[in-house]
């Protein structure tokens, strides 16, 4: 229904958009500065880093949830772990390794990650795809019984997902990687006999 709104009633797009509750551009708005800070190089800890897919993933699972009457959500939410698994082994099997730049300090357990859009984009792409099918369901209460639609919206929330998921486990394997070399190096600093 968005589309025909958007084709042949575009004003209303705007009474759709003054309607939206306050607290959804405060979280947009929080959503923004998440994503845009992602685009310029910085150091974060390994919580924090890890943090963010999680929180994404629980923001998708509530949105299936809430999104969709009970008899379509329990199979939204398995099409949604699905793919996920696929999309997160699929960006895997695409790139082993964190992206040039990537760098772990196992010692300071903290990241130096170069700048990116792509946290942005995925951000954006969750929280689109949240009040797009907030307002559509809005106009159109039927459709949370729509279980093709429920599933469409799972596989998408999935993609977001298990790349922004799959960019965490990059992440963490250097962050394993790092730590097992530092306690290398350390018990071989702490074996090494004392010179004479």
């Amino acid at each position: 229904m968005l589309i025909q709104i958007a084709t042949h009633q575009p004003q209303m797009l705007w009474s759709i958009v003054q309607g939206t509750p306050h607290w959804v551009w405060a979280l947009l708005a929080a959503l923004l500065w998440l994503g845009a800070t992602q685009m310029l190089p910085r150091r974060v800890g390994l919580r924090r880093a890890l943090l963010a897919p999680l929180a994404l993933a629980a923001f998708s699972a509530w949105g299936l949830a809430s999104a969709f009457a009970p008899e379509q959500a329990a199979g939204a939410l398995l099409a949604w772990l699905l793919a996920t698994a696929l999309a997160a082994g699929a960006s895997l099997a695409l790139r082993r390794t964190p992206p040039a730049g990537v760098r772990y300090d196992a010692q300071a357990l903290r990241f130096a990650l170069p700048g990116s859009p792509v946290p942005l984009v995925l951000i954006l792409g969750i929280f689109l795809t949240k009040y797009l099918v907030g307002v559509e369901l809005a106009l159109q209460p039927a459709l949370a019984h729509d279980a093709a639609l429920a599933l469409a919206i799972a596989a998408l929330y999935g993609v977001f997902n298990g790349i922004f998921l799959a960019r965490a486990a990059r992440l963490w394997g250097l962050a394993r990687a790092g730590s097992q070399g530092a306690r290398t190096i350390d018990s071989r600093l702490h074996a090494a006999p004392p010179r004479s």
